[in-house]
């Protein structure tokens, strides 16, 4: 159902992972109220400080000060942005709630297309930076992350790694954050049935400090996708996956077992006539590793599914959009919709909506 945001009153929260950006926190906050002013809207400000070394949260602590839009929440030390951002979620009051970088490379003057896209009755919607102002060694390896992100999930988004994004509030009820899981906040809420889109950014020039871009985060980042794949494919029935590999690595063995015993029946029958295609030896010890290999696959698999039957009764089975009652439609409350989960009635639909 769309939600029309001209004609209702809405708060909208911005989620901003700060770590030693001191310089472009002033410039973004005015950024951010000049669109406020322009258009009207009623902001929520949240500014994450993931253990800066600089002194990014004094002028933090200034903002809030001047302005009573703005809080900001202070890590001890570096715990990653998933964790910024999930501790942004947790402070946000708004019915919207976006993500922006806070270096300036996102520009807050295209946040009201990532409206648009929500009033066209998408729940998830993420930027796609069609042309960027990054170093070589960041843009082509991101471009073959996003391609495997979208053929392995099936969610085909052009840029799963940019960091301004949008969504209601009821898909941060049910989407949960931890490790690096933040580029994948679309992916994760597909697969639990949301509507899930992207419009083009225009991306901005680094104007202070350096990128925080590595190595390890490409690492990192297959790492996760990988994770990501097993949870939204087999999260709630991972024997389907450990069972199958069991499964062939046990009918491997007992094909090696099989070969061994022809071998031994065609020596007894007629000396001379053995496969020998193999040795012996070596063939049975391969063959009883798969065979014990097989069956430790499908162990694990059942202690796994033993795990989520225990761990998921009361919630995470099923994802509730609209609940009918004597004919009456009721908004499903954020302590229900917390405990949905994965249904796949149908793929999500993913669009792509362009200034």
């Amino acid at each position: 159902m769309a939600l029309a945001l001209a004609s209702v009153g809405f708060m909208l929260s911005i989620v901003i992972p700060v770590y030693n950006e001191r310089e472009s926190l002033a410039p973004l906050h005015a950024e951010l109220a000049e669109v406020a002013r322009d258009r009207g809207y009623d902001l929520d400000i949240i500014f994450v400080d993931d253990g800066s070394s600089d002194d990014s949260w004094r002028q933090i602590e200034t903002l809030a000060e001047r302005d009573p839009r703005v809080s900001g929440v202070r890590f001890r030390r570096n715990f990653g942005k998933a964790a910024a951002l999930s501790a942004g979620f947790e402070q946000a009051r708004g019915d919207l709630v976006m993500t922006l970088d806070a270096d300036l490379q996102d520009n807050p003057a295209e946040i009201p297309l990532f409206l648009d896209a929500i009033a066209g009755g998408l729940d998830v919607v993420s930027g796609w930076k069609q042309v960027r102002y990054d170093p070589w060694h960041k843009v082509g390896p991101s471009r073959v992350f996003n391609w495997m992100v979208s053929k392995l999930t099936g969610v085909a988004l052009h840029d799963h790694n940019c960091g301004m994004k949008c969504c209601r509030r009821e898909v941060l009820n049910e989407v949960r954050l931890y490790g690096e899981l933040h580029r994948f906040v679309p992916v994760l809420a597909a697969a639990r049935g949301f509507r899930v889109g992207e419009v083009v950014v225009r991306h901005r020039p680094r104007r202070y400090g350096q990128s925080k871009y590595g190595v390890n985060r490409i690492v990192k980042g297959f790492l996760d996708l990988l994770t990501v794949r097993f949870l939204t494919g087999f999260g709630q029935r991972p024997q389907h996956l450990l069972g199958a590999a069991g499964l062939v690595c046990f009918v491997a063995g007992l094909t090696g077992l099989g070969y061994l015993a022809l071998d031994n029946v065609l020596a007894a029958l007629a000396p001379g006539s053995q496969l020998g295609w193999l040795d012996p030896q070596r063939a049975f010890l391969g063959a009883a590793m798969f065979i014990l290999l097989g069956v430790q696959l499908m162990s694990l698999g059942l202690v796994a599914e033993l795990i989520v039957d225990r761990s998921s009764r009361g919630s995470d089975r099923y994802s509730v959009a609209q609940i009918v009652s004597r004919g009456a439609a009721q908004p499903v409350p954020p302590s229900d919709s917390a405990n949905g989960a994965i249904h796949g009635a149908s793929r999500p639909q993913v669009g792509s909506r362009a200034p």
